[in-house]
């Protein structure tokens, strides 16, 4: 029966989870630690919690096809950009402080909330941004396919900044491209975590049908309502988070 409480919990944490996946990003932190919280080590818990990304971002890309929002295109030259730093990440084997780590992303996310926040108007600069330095597109795919492969925790709001500052997309193409950026270099990354015997299957499993339940209708929801429920979701999602990090509760 305890076996069972915990599949349960799971599942809605993974529906959770999935839904603002999708919407914004940062929701491995609350899975991640749910997972640690059921017994498994913080590489374990890593490993498992890939299974549920893979998962749903196969199912948040599905569903954003038959919502008739795809460009596969664009979505896997970005990907392929990412795929080296994401194989990297997973590989690497790299201690820093926890503090002080939980301070920077911290930093990094009120950083990206503001960039979300302040009106782009009629996009002149943004679009400055992107064609007078195009190539800034390559180095910061690289990097946060590396801090994706290594970590996960909170990438999606990393991607959001890179996508919809240097491509200049709405946030319902910019969430489009995250979710299979993130489904493409989670192969590898996942492949690593299998290898190495840091997925626990049965957890990883049911966490990723909540996952994928979530994720599907949190595409439903963003291409229906539009770009303002994805600012909204994102900007709570991004508030809770920071706070979290630097330590305000």
């Amino acid at each position: 029966m305890e076996e069972l409480l915990k599949l349960l919990l799971l599942f809605v944490v993974g529906l959770v989870t999935g839904f603002i996946n999708v919407m914004a990003g940062g929701g491995s932190a609350l899975s991640l630690p749910t997972l640690i919280f059921l017994g498994l080590d913080s590489s374990l818990a890593n490993g498992t919690n890939r299974i549920a990304i893979f998962i749903q971002n196969i199912a948040a890309v599905m569903s954003f096809k038959q919502e008739k929002f795809s460009e596969f295109k664009t979505s896997l030259k970005l990907s392929a950009l990412a795929l080296p730093g994401a194989i990297f990440g997973a590989m690497v084997a790299v201690r820093i402080d926890n503090d002080l780590f939980q301070k920077i992303l911290g930093i990094v996310m009120i950083g990206i909330m503001i960039t979300i926040i302040v009106p782009k108007g009629n996009n002149n600069k943004t679009k400055a941004l992107a064609e007078t330095h195009p190539w800034l597109i390559y180095p910061a795919m690289i990097g946060v396919g590396f801090y994706g492969g290594f970590l996960q925790i909170g990438v999606g709001f990393i991607l959001i900044a890179i996508l919809y500052n240097l491509l200049s997309n709405d946030l319902i193409r910019v969430n489009m491209h995250k979710v299979f950026i993130i489904f493409f270099y989670t192969i590898p990354a996942l492949g690593i975590f299998i290898f190495t015997k840091n997925v626990k299957w049965q957890f990883g499993l049911v966490l990723a049908a909540g996952n994928a339940l979530g994720a599907w209708w949190s595409v439903k929801i963003a291409v229906k309502k539009g770009e303002k429920v994805i600012r909204i979701v994102l900007m709570i999602a991004i508030s809770i988070m920071a706070s979290k990090l630097l330590g305000v509760f």
